[in-house]
């Protein structure tokens, strides 16, 4: 593993947490700093992880800078998108030992590009403002085509405007949009919410409102109904409000943003005007500012018949609390399709008694032969998590 032989485990100064996803107050650009940690390897530093019985965690890939959003290809490949980097990847397990052997760059220069998404042989790519579609991407991976704009109408706002993306059940390509800022009532109908449009980028239109943050959604593999995580507010203490897992089952719907948090707690300055009835309460509450992003049903078949349609959480972690939570991935279990409590099912990155984290978890995926991938942009890897009854 060449990318970690030697090296020290990155760890992100303060200014480059982002609690529950939040941007700095000033947008300044991050910056990464390097310091040891205990001078593990990240491989030594994977025997924190824990997790049930019988699973087990390695690396897909070691050299993935700022690794994000992630989506499979029919063919095997994976396309990753990044944050703090410019860049689109296409990683690829050539010889089927279930860890990539080739990457590929498949854009750069590119502004925020976060969330990626394939459909019908083509990707597309998010950037803050933007949609893009590289059309035929497999054709050849060492030298794409110039991508085709489907869509440069997004606000340009950097608080919360990098994007999560991903094809619905009804063929169209859903698009969060951030609320550009902490707490406020936006002026612009298209803030704080999800759309979604057809993969040309025509029939815009908004599918859920009152959606502070959300980094991540999925859709139930049995009643194809969207579920999505979203980020709480911030600077109202360590243990208020809570981030959600929310249900949507149909489009129209309010989430409560900025007027109410968690389901039941009405916001300090905009929750006067209306009721926390009045808006559809959060599937399961998350713990506060854990910064909940990708999720996934579990489809696959790797893994014991219990956890099957059970809802994966990367949660990425708190930045500004007095003693930080998250760094892990949560289990939601359900029941007659409704979420019934969650609990830690891969947890370690975190040090808690340092307070220091080698790693972040950001996305999840869950592959055809059941394992899953997760994503870690502190430490610019890809994680394979396996299970075995040996």
């Amino acid at each position: 593993m060449p990318y970690f032989n030697n090296i020290l485990i990155l760890i992100v100064s303060a200014l480059s947490f982002f609690q529950c996803e939040s941007a700095s107050k000033n947008d300044a650009p991050v910056v990464e700093g390097e310091e040891s940690y205990e001078d593990e390897t990240l491989v030594e530093a994977l025997r924190r992880i824990e997790l049930p019985e019988g699973f087990s965690i390695d690396l897909y890939s070691d050299n993935v800078p700022n690794a994000r959003s992630m989506t499979l290809s029919p063919a095997g490949i994976l396309y990753v998108g990044t944050r703090q980097d410019d860049k689109v990847y296409a990683l690829e397990d050539s010889n089927g030992d279930h860890k990539a052997d080739k990457k590929y760059i498949i854009g750069e220069g590119m502004n925020t590009p976060n969330g990626v998404a394939f459909k019908d042989g083509d990707l597309y790519v998010a950037e803050i403002n933007k949609i893009w579609k590289f059309a035929n991407i497999e054709s050849n991976l060492n030298n794409v085509d110039k991508p085709v704009l489907i869509s440069e109408d997004f606000p340009s706002d950097k608080h919360h405007g990098w994007k999560y993306i991903a094809f619905g059940p009804d063929g169209k390509l859903y698009v969060p949009v951030g609320a550009p800022c902490n707490i406020c009532e936006s002026k612009k109908d298209v803030y704080a919410t999800i759309t979604r449009m057809n993969k040309d980028g025509s029939g815009f239109e908004i599918f859920a409102n009152g959606v502070r943050n959300t980094v991540g959604f999925t859709w139930h593999p049995e009643t194809g109904e969207m579920w999505f995580t979203d980020n709480g507010r911030d600077m109202l203490g360590d243990d208020i409000p809570p981030c959600e897992l929310n249900h949507a089952p149909a489009a129209g719907l309010h989430f409560g943003y900025p007027y109410c948090h968690g389901g039941d707690i009405a916001d300090p300055t905009h929750g006067g005007e209306y009721s926390c009835a009045d808006f559809v309460a959060p599937a399961q509450k998350l713990g506060p500012h854990v910064a909940p992003l990708g999720l996934k049903f579990y489809t696959g078949d790797m893994f014991p018949e219990a956890y099957r349609n059970d809802i994966f959480i990367a949660e990425h972690g708190s930045w500004n609390r007095s003693k930080k939570i998250g760094y892990r991935i949560v289990r939601v279990k359900m029941e007659n399709g409704k979420a019934s409590g969650y609990e830690p099912f891969a947890f370690g990155w975190l040090d808690e008694a340092e307070q220091e984290a080698f790693g972040r978890p950001v996305d999840v995926l869950i592959m055809p032969d059941g394992a899953m991938l997760v994503s870690d942009d502190r430490a610019g890897v890809i994680y394979r998590i396996t299970y075995s009854a040996d």
